[in-house]
């Protein structure tokens, strides 16, 4: 705990921590035991009777995330410790925990993580200046003075924290606001799914909790919405104690911190995670001690229900009938003055956001469907099937793809209603609301995936696949619509019973709950535990207040604008054998079309684990802080690096490297231009050019032939463009001397080998920098410049040159070739040949590269340049030879 901490949190005020941990605890699981009974009642009541609602249409997916992971990836954390940002691998994984590990080799080697994180609780914070607030106001009195530095200085702009108003609090920021709104959108799906984490499938313990947690904070006169009602029921029940306790001991220890304003403020967070574990590990050991008991009661109890339940059933509703004639009629008044003009507002401000979010649920899911069609129709096969099938499977678990579904929730406010029914925040319609939006798409998908894997053996040819997959969308639509509009009219009457009903026993509590217990009496002693007086009197409030809410949701299923369904429209099971090919055998895609029959390894598997969400892709990738060396070198990629190769494009340490330059020019023709993806060490990857050379166009190329150009350096064995020269067999006079001119232009042309020259011709390269001509040019000679691509021919080419295509740059050739040399070269694959073209002059280049000359005598016919050679030929002393 620290020295600080330990100082604080004495032997003494331990103690005082567990009794009072036990104290409320023990009172709660009173409360339990009786709503276990209760709850154990309406089970076997409700298996018993049936209960017949409306038929779902779209089929429940079992398992949605099984072996898949929702994203990985690197951001930089600060560490409390030493006070230093470190880059950290974080995993989230199907249950949604945030998991940290060292780095991404400690994760794929399975070491044991750094930190565990439960979300439930926390609120996502994407500013210091948020954070800020919170912890002042979390320590009263206590309050930094303007100028001093802050608790908290985040590297960048980018900041995400995670706070709790008890536990601990975690630092994260990452370089750019990309990766901040991917993370964002991570953290708070693991957010919205921690809170929901008391399962629903417990038809038992889930609802005795629930209402034993209601019960005992209206036991102490706290009633309405209750924030921290979320987690495990563990986190719950700790969250109920610390509720009484922290107050308590903040009034005790906060006077006796000593230090600057920030200090006290660290050491206050400190202390209050400190009492969070320590109560956490009672609460979890005496919770679980009652559930066993309970458990233990269940088979004598459930017996004794079945036998007894008529007489159980009538011994309740002849007590429900004394109450309601006691309670009705106030709660009737009550609800006719202070819930009833109120109800149509409510019901508004909750359907607007949650219509609209249900509405762009269906949007996303059919432009996914209607993309993955269309690019099925372009691209075509199987395998691209399955390639977006795998994709589409988890579009309901893809939190940046469902944000715009989740984003229409925010719009939701209960101004002026939030006081006047104790509604302390809206959080809790929010996610409730979010988690059916995210259900819904997960039933849509499923079913989707369901009917088109029944259809794919009865398919022949792309055209009859995509017809299937639009009539299939449709008819998911369809269920959609109906089961999305039973959802919603169920979420609207809970909400406002949730609203309602704490106001209502508020203000009848004066009145009739001290009257309560007379009822007692009227219980049989055999069925105490299956029947309270207190459940009782909560089912006739709200039975006094449920009518107005019916009506007032069935008044809003007219209205057009909200896309519900009527209670009358009742849409019969359409598919009978659909709801069986949802039991059948989850459906996966890769397994099952891909070919690959074998079993990966254990470690593979981890490895390359399925990820929903893809990797964020950025330029930054520096903090501007210390960070650690250690920690910035760290891989990043998700994905398993694959073994280094040498760059092709890299220049040559020496001057033998001259046939790998080739190889690389001949590539990056084919290539023409690839960029090479290169991972940066807060898990977002930049772009940069290979380092190959540029190639050159030459005057008289085709157009479009030339892939992109990139510098050559000095020394690597490849000489930069040259401008133009005469070309090797053209008519120069003896002795003259022809000079290369620099143009400014980049399209330069490079005298062309292989092309006869007179004896006696010489060339030599002039200094890049002049633009002039030597003066020793004889007046005759003529001096090609470099001119634009262009497809006409130039009149100045002789008849019996042809002109050639673009190709990659190569050294000008040395100034003291004879003119018996065989020039070998390499050119790239031309789209057609180009025409002989007549011309009374000389002094037409041919385009060709050359890295050196042999000295060997070449005699093509008629002085034409060599044909082009086809990608993959090297030189070599006997001349051109194809590499295969």
């Amino acid at each position: 705990m620290g020295d600080v901490v330990s100082t604080h949190l004495d032997e003494g005020r331990r103690q005082h921590i567990a009794e009072k941990t036990g104290k409320v605890l023990g009172e709660f699981c009173r409360c339990y035991k009786e709503q276990y009974g209760v709850a154990l009642f309406n089970s076997v009541r409700y298996e018993i009777e049936g209960n017949g609602g409306p038929q779902a249409q779209l089929l429940h997916r079992k398992v949605p995330l099984d072996d898949h992971v929702i994203y990985s990836g690197n951001l930089f954390q600060y560490i409390e410790e030493n006070k230093k940002w470190r880059n950290r691998f974080c995993v989230v994984p199907h249950n949604y925990g945030l998991v940290l590990y060292e780095n991404k080799l400690a994760y794929e080697r399975d070491l044991p993580p750094r930190v565990l994180v439960n979300s439930a609780g926390y609120k996502i914070l994407t500013s210091v200046d948020q954070y800020l607030e919170l912890v002042n106001s979390s320590l009263p009195g206590v309050t930094p003075k303007s100028g001093h530095s802050p608790i908290l200085k985040c590297p960048t702009d980018f900041p995400l924290i995670l706070w709790h108003p008890y536990a601990r609090h975690y630092y994260f920021c990452v370089m750019t606001g990309k990766e901040q709104e991917k993370w964002r959108a991570v953290f708070q799906d693991c957010v919205r799914h921690c809170n929901n984490g008391i399962s629903e499938d417990s038809k038992v313990e889930a609802p005795a909790f629930t209402d034993a947690v209601r019960m005992y904070r209206q036991s102490k006169e706290q009633y309405g919405t209750w924030d921290m009602l979320c987690g495990n029921e563990t986190q719950v029940l700790s969250n109920l104690v610390m509720e009484e306790l922290l107050p308590e001991l903040r009034t005790t220890i906060s006077p006796r911190l000593k230090g600057k304003a920030q200090e006290r403020q660290r050491t206050w967070i400190q202390i209050s995670d400190a009492v969070y574990r320590m109560v956490s590990e009672q609460t979890k050991a005496q919770y679980d001690a009652a559930m066993a008991k309970c458990e233990q009661e269940r088979p004598q109890m459930e017996s004794t229900i079945r036998t007894d339940m008529d007489q159980i059933i009538t011994s309740k509703e002849h007590l429900a009938s004394k109450i309601r004639a006691f309670v009705l009629p106030k709660a009737e008044v009550c609800v006719r003055n202070h819930v009833q003009p109120y109800i149509s507002s409510i019901l508004e401000a909750l359907m607007t956001p949650t219509s609209q979010g249900f509405a762009e649920v269906r949007e996303v899911f059919f432009k996914e469907v209607t993309d993955m069609n269309m690019n099925i129709v372009n691209e075509g096969g199987l395998e691209k099937l399955v390639e977006y099938m795998e994709k589409l499977s988890h579009l309901a678990f893809h939190p940046v793809k469902m944000q715009s579904c989740y984003e229409k929730m925010d719009q939701l406010k209960l101004e002026g209603l939030q006081q006047r029914f104790d509604v302390s925040s809206t959080s809790v319609f929010k996610q409730r609301a979010q988690i059916h939006m995210r259900q819904q798409m997960d039933d849509a998908v499923y079913t989707f995936e369901t009917l088109l894997h029944q259809e794919l053996g009865k398919l022949q040819g792309k055209d009859d696949l995509c017809k299937s997959i639009q009539r299939i969308l449709e008819r998911v639509l369809k269920k959609y619509d109906y089961d999305s509009s039973t959802v919603r009219k169920k979420f609207f009457r809970e909400a406002l019973l949730q609203i309602t009903i704490p106001f209502l026993l508020k203000k009848l509590a004066p009145t009739c709950k001290g009257e309560l217990a007379k009822f007692q009496e009227l219980i049989f002693e055999d069925f105490a535990s299956f029947i309270l007086v207190e459940n009782t009197y909560e089912e006739v409030v709200l039975q006094s207040v449920m009518k107005d809410i019916m009506q007032a949701v069935k008044e809003a299923a007219v209205q057009r604008k909200h896309n519900l369904y009527r209670d009358s429209m009742v849409m019969h099971n359409s598919d009978p054998n659909l709801h069986l090919l949802g039991e059948g055998i989850p459906i996966d895609w890769g397994e099952e079309y891909s070919g690959q029959p074998e079993a990966e390894p254990d470690a593979d598997k981890r490895r390359r684990a399925k990820q929903v969400v893809s990797v964020i892709q950025d330029d930054e990738g520096v903090l501007p802080y210390e960070v650690g060396a250690e920690a910035l070198l760290q891989p990043s990629s998700p994905e398993p690096q694959e073994p280094e190769e040498p760059d092709p494009g890299a220049p040559p340490s020496s001057p033998d490297g001259v046939e790998e330059i080739r190889e690389a020019l001949a590539k990056e023709s084919l290539e023409d231009g690839v960029k090479v993806e290169e991972r940066l060490t807060n898990g977002t990857d930049a772009t940069r050019e290979s380092g190959a050379t540029k190639e050159v166009v030459a005057a008289g190329s085709v157009p479009g032939d030339v892939p992109p150009q990139g510098p050559a350096s000095e020394g690597d064995g490849v000489h930069r463009a040259t401008p133009a020269s005469p070309a090797p067999g053209a008519e120069v006079p003896s002795g003259a001397g022809v000079q290369h001119v620099a143009p400014a232009s980049p399209m330069l042309a490079s005298p062309v080998p292989g092309a006869y020259v007179p004896s006696g011709a010489s060339m030599q390269h002039a200094a890049p920098a002049s633009p002039k001509p030597r003066a020793d040019v004889p007046s005759e000679a003529k001096v090609p410049h470099a001119t634009p691509p262009s497809p006409a021919p130039r009149a100045d080419v002789p008849s019996e040159a042809k002109v050639p295509h673009a190709t990659p740059p190569s050294p000008a050739p040395r100034a003291d070739v004879p003119s018996e040399a065989k020039v070998p070269h390499a050119t790239p694959p031309s789209p057609a040949p180009r025409a002989k073209t007549p011309s009374p002059s000389a002094g037409t280049a041919c385009h060709q590269p050359s890295d050196k000359e042999t000295g060997e005598k070449v005699a093509p016919p008629g002085g034409e340049c060599s044909p082009p050679q086809p990608t993959g030929t090297t030189e070599s002393s006997e001349g051109v030879q194809t590499e295969f």
